[in-house]
């Protein structure tokens, strides 16, 4: 396992995190979890991603439970706050009152001293951005956090952020969290350009397209997979379709000419762009694990490169 320092801090993060979105005490139970969440400390990886919603809260509990065994200064909590959590007026968004007790739910639940990343787990248009910053600013400075991040903000939304932290001399956000894939490359053109200049990271979700770049589904959707999930058929069918399948195809065996599976070589592909620190998987078992963070390549070969974005129509892939 390699690692990459988040910009603007001297924390480093795996190139591969574990998540725990719809896995973790929905698709596992907690033993079943637990061997996962293990077989990757011992991989490697050093970041489980994971939020105050998933599973309402029953994931935080199962990872931190998971993660006790080992030393605490050797892996990295990262949590979330946004989406409600219950009927009142403040049970959501990132008003002080609700980042607060939140934090405070969540370092309950995981029986934590400090949560080493935070994330605004989407931009809340209902509060100011300067009350948001200053509430994760105290929350550092009382060592409940220690990283302060946000995930699914536009390039506006960041850059309003660091000017607001800039301006009070509060710490900046090291950290973006978005979904980047070969299928999905919205940030390509404005984000990663803004973040590259102001020391923000990306770490992104979704590295293999919702299991499309994975060949798993061909032209079927497996019984009891995760595409079959409500809470996931939003996302997985935006790119579900003929197209992405065929270009899956391609794909695959571009992977098999280097030795790779089609997700080895997706995962490689995300993280060719140096502002990605970090790709976010989930994994229902060891395999996946195992699979997901082993032949990941350094460098992909140029005519490699220009061979995968012909398959996917697009300009030449950011590497620098």
């Amino acid at each position: 396992m390699r690692y990459r320092k988040l910009e603007n801090s001297g924390l480093k993060v795996s190139e591969v995190s574990l998540g725990s979105y719809l896995t973790f005490g929905e698709r596992l139970n907690e033993e079943e979890s637990a061997r996962v969440i293990h077989k990757a400390f011992h991989l490697g990886i050093n970041v489980f991603d994971t939020a105050n919603v998933y599973q309402s809260g029953r994931a935080e509990q199962i990872v931190a439970s998971a993660l006790k065994s080992f030393p605490r200064n050797e892996y990295i909590v990262a949590t979330k706050a946004y989406w409600p959590v219950g009927n009142g007026a403040n049970s959501r968004g990132l008003s002080r009152k609700h980042i607060t007790s939140q934090v405070e739910a969540s370092l309950v639940r995981m029986k934590l001293d400090y949560i080493d990343i935070f994330y605004c787990h989407s931009f809340d248009t209902e509060t100011p951005v300067e009350e948001t910053l200053r509430t994760i600013e105290n929350l550092i400075m009382q060592g409940k956090i220690l990283y302060a991040g946000v995930s699914n903000w536009n390039k506006e939304q960041l850059e309003e952020a660091v000017k607001i932290a800039d301006a009070h001399l509060w710490r900046r956000i090291i950290v973006h969290q978005c979904e980047y894939s070969l299928i999905k490359r919205d940030i390509e053109p404005e984000i990663i350009p803004y973040s590259k200049n102001n020391g923000i990271s990306q770490i992104v979700f979704s590295p293999l397209a919702q299991g499309i770049l994975t060949g798993k589904y061909n032209k079927l959707i497996p019984k009891n997979s995760r595409a079959t999930n409500s809470n996931t058929n939003k996302f997985f069918n935006r790119l579900f379709t003929k197209g992405n399948l065929e270009k899956a195809a391609q794909f695959e065996s571009v992977a098999r000419e280097l030795g790779l599976t089609l997700s080895q070589l997706a995962i490689s592909w995300v993280l060719a762009n140096k502002n990605v620190s970090s790709a976010l998987v989930g994994a229902s078992s060891t395999q996946q694990i195992e699979e997901n963070t082993s032949s990941i390549l350094e460098e992909i070969p140029e005519d490699v490169m220009r061979k995968i974005e012909y398959i996917f129509n697009r300009k030449t892939h950011l590497q620098d």
